[in-house]
């Protein structure tokens, strides 16, 4: 008497689906991973940040690179203050009052719109660029400009900006890689507002040389750490 076989219910091949379907999950997992550590970071999203300013804006090229205005006319309190404050209108004003300028060159009929607001007692609500992770309670200036850390290596060079763009992440990571070694990026504290100088100066070092001891630089905030503790530690 014959015996009859049972049917297959699954053909052989199907032995490698859970081998096959684990292999695609974990790779799956790792593109995920790498595209968020890639993507999902400061670097990627807020690096070149450009949002549109009031009126025409502010021209950085103009002003501080073609008429060579230092950054400290108006942001004064940089050098003594958390916060490099944005100007208020008088001082833009005290350049573009009636009659100071040739009211008729285009440029001047642009900024109209500051001179309404000094006329109007009311400020000029330019939108924040440069703006650090909700955990930092703040940025303290002062103490690295006097240390000597350059505008350029956080702003980069503002000279050649007709309008101003976020060019560093400005993340955990960036400061963390600066304050393990902050040599390559420290200057005379004479030079920090010099950003063509401070430019030429990093494309040296990117290049293996220096026009600056730098470890002097360094070994002198070690003799005299900033005198504010509480600038960085609350």
């Amino acid at each position: 008497m014959a015996i009859e076989e049972s049917p297959v219910l699954f053909p052989k091949w199907m032995n490698a689906v859970p081998t096959v379907a684990a292999m695609a999950a974990a790779g799956g997992a790792v593109t995920t991973v790498g595209a968020v550590w890639y993507y999902f970071t400061p670097k990627f999203w807020e690096v070149g940040y450009m949002p549109e300013q009031p009126g025409a804006g502010f021209n950085h090229q103009i002003h501080a690179g073609q008429l060579g205005i230092d950054c400290r006319y108006c942001h004064t309190h940089v050098e003594k203050s958390p916060e490099a404050n944005i100007p208020s209108v008088a001082t833009c004003y005290g350049c573009h009052a009636e009659n100071h300028l040739n009211s008729a060159l285009p440029a001047e009929q642009k900024v109209q719109f500051v001179r309404d607001a000094y006329h109007e007692d009311r400020s000029i609500e330019w939108r924040r660029i440069h703006k650090l992770p909700d955990y930092v309670r703040n940025f303290p200036h002062h103490v690295h400009i006097k240390a000597g850390v350059s505008c350029y290596s956080c702003h980069g060079q503002i000279l050649g900006m007709p309008v101003v763009f976020q060019s560093q992440p400005l993340s955990m990571g960036w400061c963390l890689a600066c304050h393990a070694d902050p040599e390559p990026h420290l200057v005379p504290p004479e030079k920090v507002t010099q950003l063509v100088w401070v430019e030429q100066e990093m494309n040296t070092r990117r290049r293996g040389g220096s026009t600056v001891d730098t470890a002097t630089l360094l070994e002198a905030i070690h003799r005299a750490p900033p005198d504010e503790c509480g600038a960085c530690h609350h």
